[in-house]
């Protein structure tokens, strides 16, 4: 028989004891990574992630009062595990999302390993916030009992456990809005499920369900609801209730019949009844587009029934097709066909068992220790164990095994042995050989397809309702979807799928910008194609504030830029980025230059484009600037990046750090200048001109600097002010200008954002004068703000205004050895520029 561990609860003093022995540990290590990133706090994928987070509780971390969303592994030790999530209510008290998932690991074959979690502590139930509880991929036989008292929970994720069963508490959660009970072993639902009035999606697939309560029908906020591969033969009448339904998936079951009254829920935009037992349907439902029905023995007549009349009919044997991902399957009295992921089938007839039974498989690579083999024997096939030991079957199961002869020697006789008693038997083995199929058969052979996902997508990272499987069998032309009929599993890098029979199919995964194909899918092999284009930013030659963007495939950027140049002059086109028909980007101006523009295709200053191949996709707006352009012209740039305008517009500055990560959705940058404004030129200001009728601030002449630096007068730092915007207050800082007095400039110049600007930076320069390193810290403080170009102007000021001196030095016939300025003449100020 299988072992079954048997744990005890630990006691508190363990838990203790658990809780000082992780503090020691993390106190031990070199260099701990920064934890808290905002209000998240990620340890799933950090070793040791209880530990750590048991060491932040015991020191009182006070950022730990703003964590809303918590991620550990259901793979650390369950003593462990408890202990941490005991101090959960008291450390994190304004928790609303806590995720404990299993799954992180992964055994030989590649499948995910469930987590240890088995219950949770009673304490939890004191989290009055949380409103996202994910317990996936762990080993839950019960469901424990703190869940149905958290009152504000919205949505539970109980997939892939072991749970036979729901509580009937479980009605008690008024805000329940998303319940996933996926890959468990649910024979029966509770009645107090009809109770949850909020819930809006429910997914019951691949469970043991045979019925459905009366009582779903109560659930009024429905609008998802799957129990597909489960065992259901037939559905209440009630779901004809659920007037907010709007996808109902039951395919995969045993239903020999459904309800007419699906056929009139008002919002209901698909129905899939596929791979079921109906052989007639509602008229109603038949000529419903909304309605799949394929895989079912419409219009067929029942088998011959050759037993005397008056004899029950006896139901129809259940077939089960395992996926991948479990490694179990149950076998009733009634018997059952069986298939298996590997290929292998095991046929239980009816009687096989008196009881319910759960088998558990598992593949073992071929190794010596495990099969003998004799002097002429040749391993055709893995070891497949089956769990648990010693059961005894009433009748004689059937096992079927695929192997392909080697094509070094002929087999003269093949067998299937079993390992019983450490002792291997020979079992009566008969040789079939697969025929061809022509259409649907009782024996699947499972074939796993894998295809690569689009470039620059990873399967952690996309959207599934983007990501569409598009087929095509010849000799027909056209592509059909087909992401609904197959079950897709994305690794990091591929999508696997077991495809349907079809002779020399096509397959195309498609990632799309569009929320939906729609028709386009049919036409989509003519199309839907990458295009390698550019992106260019031109400016008019006599009114450079009119700015030209446009997108265009790689072979028309010659002819393009010959045609435009003797009107227009910028930057050389962007690198060649891919870009698919109909994707949505924009373009945005960043640092300081803004879009003057009233049209429906610019949203906060932001250019909406749709990309299409034939189109010219040209776009012509007028820019403005925020910044002072009397003393020196304004650089800028534009920047275009992947998907619709976000619904709130981050900062571009901010994006710009990060636009070249692996997802990133930056595809160019191009840089713009604006020129200094016409009719102004440079000019010295008074010292009193342009502060707002508050300033006291005395602007006396001044040379900030030395001279081995260089020097900046009033006119330079004029220029300086007019440039820095609203990123004054973070150079100020790093001027070393105190909060406090941050605090007092903008209230006293609350209305003038250029008195603020020349406020702060006049009264350090007058702190700062002849003291040597001023124009270094300025500098300094200009890169550290992310203001790199103004450091470059103030270099070049410096650099301008040094060969200056040296000139005047050398005119004066002051330095007739062409040296550099030595002595007390270098402290003199040089020319101004």
């Amino acid at each position: 028989m299988a072992a079954v561990e048997e744990g005890l609860e630990p006691q508190l003093a363990a838990a203790e004891d658990a809780a000082e022995d992780a503090a020691d540990t993390v106190d031990a290590w070199p260099a701990a990574p920064p934890l808290l990133a905002g209000n998240r706090l990620s340890l799933d994928l950090y070793p040791g992630g209880c530990q750590r987070l048991l060491h932040l509780c015991a020191q009182q971390t006070p950022q730990l009062l703003e964590v809303e969303f918590l991620q550990l592994s259901g793979h650390e030790d369950p003593q462990l595990l408890e202990a941490t999530l005991a101090q959960v209510p008291w450390s994190l008290p304004h928790l609303r999302s806590l995720v404990l998932k299993g799954g992180q690991q992964r055994d030989a074959l590649g499948a995910c390993l469930r987590g240890s979690l088995t219950t949770l502590p009673a304490r939890l139930s004191g989290l009055a916030r949380l409103a996202h509880l994910d317990l996936s991929f762990n080993s839950l036989e019960t469901l424990p009992a703190c869940v149905p008292q958290m009152c504000a929970l919205g949505a539970l994720l109980l997939s892939h456990n072991h749970l036979s069963e729901l509580p009937e508490a479980l009605g008690a959660l008024p805000a329940l809005s998303f319940l996933a009970v996926t890959h468990n072993r649910l024979q029966a639902l509770p009645t107090a499920l009809g109770a949850l009035s909020t819930l809006q999606c429910l997914d019951l697939s691949e469970n043991l369900l045979d019925s459905v309560p009366p009582e779903i029908g109560g659930l009024s906020s429905l609008a998802e609801l799957s129990l597909a591969s489960n065992r259901l033969q037939s559905l209440p009448a009630s779901l004809a209730g659920l007037r907010s339904l709007r996808l109902l998936v039951l395919h995969s079951n045993l239903l020999a019949s459904v309800p007419a009254g699906l056929a009139r829920l008002p919002l209901l935009t698909r129905l899939d009844l596929r791979d079921n037992q109906l052989r007639d349907v509602p008229p109603e439902l038949l000529d419903a587009p909304f309605v799949r029905l394929q895989g079912n023995p419409l219009g067929k007549a029942l088998p011959d029934s050759h037993s005397p009349p008056g004899t029950p009919m006896v139901p129809e044997m259940p077939r089960l097709f395992l996926t991948s991902d479990l490694d179990s399957f149950p076998v009733t009295p009634q018997g059952c066909s069986v298939t298996l992921a590997c290929g292998v089938r095991l046929q239980f007839p009816a009687g096989a068992t008196t009881t319910s039974v759960t088998i558990r498989y598992r593949q073992w690579q071929p190794e010596p220790r495990l099969v003998p083999l004799g002097p002429h024997d040749t391993l055709l096939s893995g070891v497949l164990e089956l769990q648990p030991h010693g059961v005894a079957f009433q009748q004689e199961v059937d096992l079927w095994l695929l192997f392909v002869s080697p094509r070094s020697r002929r087999c003269r006789e093949v067998v299937v042995r079993t390992l019983s008693d450490d002792s291997w038997s020979d079992l009566e083995t008969h040789l079939e050989e697969e025929a061809p199929k022509s259409g649907p058969s009782s024996f699947l052979q499972p074939v796993t397809v894998q295809l690569p996902l689009p470039p620059g997508i990873t399967g952690l990272s996309l959207d599934r309702s983007r990501l569409h499987l598009l087929y095509r069998a010849p000799p027909a032309a056209t592509w059909d979807d087909i992401t609904a009929q197959v079950a897709l599993e994305l690794t990091h890098l591929y999508a696997r799928f077991q495809p349907p029979s079809s002779p020399a199919p096509r397959y195309w995964l498609w990632y799309t910008t569009k929320a939906c194909v729609g028709h386009l899918a049919g036409k989509a092999w003519r199309r839907l194609r990458l295009h390698h284009v550019n992106l260019i930013a031109l400016q008019r030659r006599r009114d450079p504030e009119q700015i030209l963007l446009q997108c265009l495939p790689r072979s028309k950027v010659d002819a393009t830029l010959r045609r435009l140049l003797e009107r227009y002059r910028g930057p050389e086109p962007s690198d060649t980025v891919e870009m698919f028909e109909g994707e949505r980007f924009f373009a945005a101006f960043e640092r300081g230059i803004d879009v003057d523009a009233d049209r429906p295709d610019c949203v906060e200053g932001r250019v909406c484009f749709v990309f299409y191949s034939h189109l010219k996709n040209v776009k012509e707006v007028y820019v403005t600037t925020t910044l002072d352009r009397q003393a020196q012209a304004v650089r800028g740039q534009v920047s275009f990046y992947r998907g619709a305008v976000p619904g709130e517009v981050p900062e571009e500055v901010p994006a710009a750090r990060h636009r070249k990560g692996v997802d990133a959705l930056w595809m160019a940058t191009l840089p713009i200048k604006l020129p200094v404004g016409p009719g102004t030129g440079r000019r010295k200001l008074p010292r009193s001109e342009g502060l707002g009728h508050r300033a006291n601030l005395s602007l006396a002449p001044l040379n900030l600097g030395d001279a081995d630096t260089g020097f900046l007068t009033q006119s330079n730092l004029l220029s300086v002010a007019g440039r820095l915007g609203p990123d004054w207050p973070t150079v100020a800082l790093h001027l070393g200008v105190s909060y406090q007095e941050l605090q007092r400039i903008r209230h006293e110049f609350r209305d003038d954002l250029d008195g603020q600007i020349r406020h702060m930076l006049f009264s350090w320069a007058e702190r700062q004068a002849g003291q040597p390193g001023a124009v270094g810290l300025l500098m300094q403080a200009l890169e550290q703000s992310d203001r790199r170009d103004v450091a470059e102007e103030v270099r070049a000021v410096l650099e301008l205004g040094r060969h200056k001196y040296l000139d005047g030095i050398r005119r004066t016939s002051l330095d007739p050895g062409g040296l550099g300025p030595t002595g007390p003449s270098a402290s003199k100020s040089p020319e101004r520029v």
